[in-house]
């Protein structure tokens, strides 16, 4: 979160861990997992209490990366994209999500028959997105 330390929005390894103890809980049909739109840049050196990420978009993360030079990782454990950059004499680390991480999180639907899935921030437009939700699951307007 914005004034938490630079790592993945919703890393896939923790997010099972939250369902498969939500499901100790809550029955699986009363579940959908909420999947975040966004990303978070951080200034480094992250120092807790004191440095706070800005919120990017999932596209204008990849922009900055465009626009520094900077090569997009991937982080096979959380299953999210990340790069670094420098602007100004500051390092910066972006994790952001793309459409891998969004497949991971879609098949954990699948895997725990969840009901469905929710967005925080759904404001921000992401094609790539809506196009793999469609072609992995039936879409119900309500």
């Amino acid at each position: 979160y914005t004034y938490g330390p630079p790592m993945a929005v919703a890393p896939i390894n923790m997010v099972r861990r939250v369902v498969e103890y939500a499901l100790t809980e809550i029955p699986r049909e009363k579940i959908s997992l909420g999947i975040p739109n966004y990303g978070y840049d951080w200034p480094l050196p992250y120092e807790r209490g004191t440095t706070v990420a800005q919120t990017v978009s999932n596209l204008e993360a990849v922009r900055l990366a465009i626009d520094h030079g900077a090569e997009i990782q991937f982080d096979e454990v959380a299953m999210s994209p990340y790069f670094h950059y420098w602007q100004y004499g500051v390092e910066h680390e972006v994790w952001f999500e793309d459409v891998r991480s969004y497949k991971a999180k879609f098949d954990l639907i699948k895997e725990y028959g969840l009901t469905g899935a929710g967005y925080w921030q759904l404001m921000q437009f992401f094609r790539s997105n809506w196009l793999l939700l469609d072609d992995m699951f039936e879409i119900e307007r309500i």
